[in-house]
């Protein structure tokens, strides 16, 4: 179970469904962890897709408004461009880096954003 596969089938269902991208999101949360509502609802790595998806990150997606949360949004725009530098990454290693060039706390725990960042960048579903 994990964020990897809700990603996908969000982006998935969002895209050539056209399910509303929150509805998308809910749908793949609650299939891929049915029996834990607290990981359905979870905000961080939801809410890194809704980012994404707004600023038209996602091949799929339409631009549009689908999030009030901009810092999980700026962790997902900042961890794109740094793959764009063709460097690779592990989820933990991304979280770093991108927490160092924004200055932030580096003991700020990861949430699952770059498992959503690194899930659509290596099935080609990110626009540079």
């Amino acid at each position: 179970m994990s964020y990897v596969i809700v990603s996908l089938k969000a982006a998935e269902l969002a895209g050539t469904k056209k399910i509303n991208t929150a509805e998308a999101w809910r749908r793949s949360a609650e299939i891929e962890f049915p029996d834990s509502i607290d990981s359905q609802v979870k905000a961080c790595p939801k809410n890194t897709f809704l980012g994404l998806c707004e600023e038209g990150k996602i091949k799929t997606v339409p631009a549009g408004s689908y999030t009030s949360s901009q810092l999980n949004k700026q962790y997902a725009l900042k961890a794109i461009g740094m793959l764009g530098t063709g460097k690779k990454f592990t989820a933990l290693e991304l979280w770093k880096a991108v927490l160092k060039s924004l200055n932030a706390d580096p003991e700020k725990k990861h949430n699952y954003q770059m498992s959503v960042v690194l899930a659509l960048w290596e099935n080609d579903l990110i626009v540079q």
